[in-house]
């Protein structure tokens, strides 16, 4: 009996149900269970990882730090997680159309398309920029190595131009009231990017740049050409092999002379700072962003999975994948800050940065001082575009795929990780994914699901066009302005908003209820009091942070003018606006006399809300055979050994929200 109980269970049934076949046949699936957690895994973890918790950890007391940030993870991010994932899974619709739920508050899947639209143009400039210096790292000498190159400055002292003289240099300019200018700084400032001095003198475009920014959107759209079935098989390379570059960077790191101190520096518990309200706040946010909440990638790539997939194992097992590679990843930068840092002379602070200041000017004049460091560089680099590759293809896909259709296989620089790029999502392939999935799903008809390739191609070239001027002179400040702003408390507000939804409109009785038909039991207790009370409450204590902690943005020395900023909080708006917008209009819409009337009809559960199978449309869902319900309910086969030409005869018809019906589909 156990046996057969077991057998059950792999094949996608609960105890006591009969066998089926649990999977859409005409949407799709994932090929397995792994290429959904290795997908999920490359969009939680991303630049963000390396680039931003590393320094936030030490900024707020060290090991001290990993206290209230553990907290926040199992209070606030794995139930959140395991929220997004059980929404998807059931419904096996993108971002968009899971708003059956609730069709009053489908503005918040339009919030999250416009989320993830806005961190996929920004966000592939960052990969492109990964891409310029991964080419240029192939050569015998990394060009930031020394001072001795035509656009270098008088100011610039560098680390091993070998003599006594220099290092006496080096040490007054580190000491004096003059700052050092590092061979690395103005390689970046002064050559990659040729900086202007506004946001506003766009400048022209950078050529070396313009076309890395080709080949980032190329790759992007390969790897989601044919949906799930492709972004499956590349995250097998792009979630895995980033840990073998971060485990052979951690190995060569601890092996220098200055290691211990960086990771003595990265970890020593300032307990004294865990009174400190920011230091909550920060350990809050990175949590919420690091995991890409509210972005609409969670919900697009778990509508992919079977309908009895256990996707309450699956966001433990992710969330605290993406929290472990983050305190891994701290070994690893300090390791080389440390031993930089005693190269120099220095405290470890004097060197430590994060944001595009670690990745592009600190660690690759780090990585000058190793032998065969044009090595280590190709490796830094390479591991940075597939981190923010996994990220990037999961937000494409998911737009798409809001509207219908299959999924590819996806992955914060703003979003999951950085003071100034908040964590960028993790996966380029799970942003483009969550675009193209929104847009096949709310179209729906049999024309576009037969051409998604041509939708994903047109969100790659519009996406590419969008970008080029972030390649331009003032690009660096438009990307930054649109990190800090487009993603940063717009998520916190669509969260919040989703969370009231489900619990209090939807109601929480009907979603436990929900998740016992999908997975064979009621979520736990725990989980039932954080998503009714416990996690609302932290998500409105990060908008409250947010708020309070606001600053101006700022770039170095550079000080935005109120009218980039203006734009910045009308991109932040953009995608909040939606949900009232769209909330007016469908209580406008809905049936009723009254006022109270229109909004009970606009809220509550459509008629096609459930299961897209209609096997598993069981209970309150068991279908009524009107030809309104049945047109959404994806029939299976009750002979698959049909032959070919009598399954042929019976051609599948894709169903308005992405699941597929038969031009004689019989219940």
């Amino acid at each position: 009996m156990a046996d057969k109980c077991s057998e059950g269970l792999l094949n996608g049934t609960v105890p006591g149900e009969r066998g089926k076949q649990d999977k859409s046949v005409k949407r799709g699936n994932w090929g397995n269970q792994i290429e959904f957690v290795l997908t999920s895994v490359g969009y939680a973890v991303g630049l963000g990882n390396v680039w931003r918790f590393p320094y936030l950890c030490y900024r707020n007391g060290g090991g001290a730090f990993m206290f209230p940030y553990f907290i926040m993870l199992v209070f606030c991010g794995i139930p959140l997680f395991f929220m997004e994932l059980s929404f998807g899974q059931f419904a096996s619709q993108g971002c968009l159309g899971v708003w059956r739920v609730s069709p009053m508050f489908k503005g918040v899947g339009y919030g999250m398309m416009v989320v993830s639209t806005y961190i996929g143009i920004y966000y592939n400039v960052v990969i492109c920029i990964a891409f310029y210096y991964f080419f240029v790292s192939m050569t015998r000498v990394l060009p930031w190595t020394y001072c001795s190159n035509a656009w270098n400055t008088p100011d610039c002292v560098g680390v091993l131009d070998g003599n006594l003289s220099s290092r006496a240099a080096l040490n007054l300019a580190l000491n004096a009231t003059q700052k050092r200018t590092s061979p690395s700084e103005e390689y970046w400032r002064r050559y990659v990017l040729d900086l202007s001095d506004d946001i506003g003198n766009l400048g022209e475009v950078r050529l070396p740049l313009l076309g890395c920014l080709g080949v980032s959107w190329v790759v992007v759209f390969l790897c989601l050409i044919k949906g799930v079935k492709s972004s499956g098989k590349v995250v097998y390379f792009t979630a895995t092999f980033p840990y073998v570059v971060l485990t052979i960077l951690f190995v060569r790191g601890i092996t220098l002379e200055g290691a211990l101190t960086g990771i003595m520096y990265y970890l020593t518990p300032q307990w004294d700072k865990i009174l400190d309200a920011k230091v909550w706040g920060d350990a809050a946010s990175q949590i919420f962003y690091s995991l890409g909440c509210a972005w609409g990638g969670l919900i697009t790539m778990a509508s992919y999975n079977k309908f009895h997939n256990n996707c309450y194992r699956d966001s433990i097992i992710i969330s605290i994948t993406n929290c472990a590679t983050s305190v891994y990843a701290g070994f690893v930068i300090f390791s080389i800050l440390g031993f930089m840092a005693n190269h120099l002379g220095v405290d470890v602070s004097k060197v430590a940065d994060h944001g595009p200041g670690l990745a592009f000017v600190a660690y690759p004049e780090a990585l000058t001082l190793l032998p065969i460091s044009p090595l280590w560089s190709i490796l830094f680099f390479f591991m940075l575009i597939l981190l923010g590759l996994g990220t990037q293809v999961g937000h494409v896909g998911a737009s798409v795929l809001g509207q219908g259709g299959k999924v590819g296989h996806g992955g914060g620089m703003v979003g999951r990780g950085g003071d100034i790029l908040p964590p960028l999502p993790r996966v380029q392939f799970c942003l483009l994914e969550t675009l193209v999935t929104a847009i096949v799903d709310e179209v729906g008809n049999e024309w576009i699901i037969r051409r998604k390739t041509f939708v994903t191609l047109g969100v790659a070239v519009a996406g590419f066009l969008l970008g080029v001027p972030l390649t331009t002179q003032a690009g660096i400040y438009w990307l930054l302005l649109m990190d800090n702003y487009a993603a940063s408390f717009s998520l916190v507000i669509i969260s919040c908003i989703m969370c009231v939804a489900i619990m209090y409109i939807y109601g929480h009785r009907n979603y436990f209820k929900d998740i016992e038909m999908m997975l064979g039991f009621p979520p736990p207790l725990f989980f039932q009091i954080c998503w009714r009370f416990i996690s609302p409450a932290i998500i409105f204590f990060i908008l409250v942070f947010t708020v309070i902690q606001y600053r101006p943005i700022s770039y170095n020395d550079y000080v935005y003018p109120p009218w980039a900023i203006s734009i910045g909080f009308l991109m932040a708006l953009s995608s909040v606006i939606c949900i009232p917008i769209y909330a007016i209009y469908k209580v406008c819409c809905s049936e009723g006399d009254t006022l109270l009337e229109r909004l009970k009809n606009a809220t509550k559960a459509s008629k096609d809300w459930g299961p897209v199978l209609a096997e598993h449309r069981s209970g309150r869902y068991a279908p009524a055979f009107s030809p309104s319900t049945e047109s959404h309910l994806e029939v299976q086969p009750l002979q698959p050994e049909k032959s070919r030409s009598e399954a042929e005869a019976a051609s599948p018809v894709q169903g308005s929200n992405g699941s597929a019906h038969s031009q004689d589909s019989r219940l």
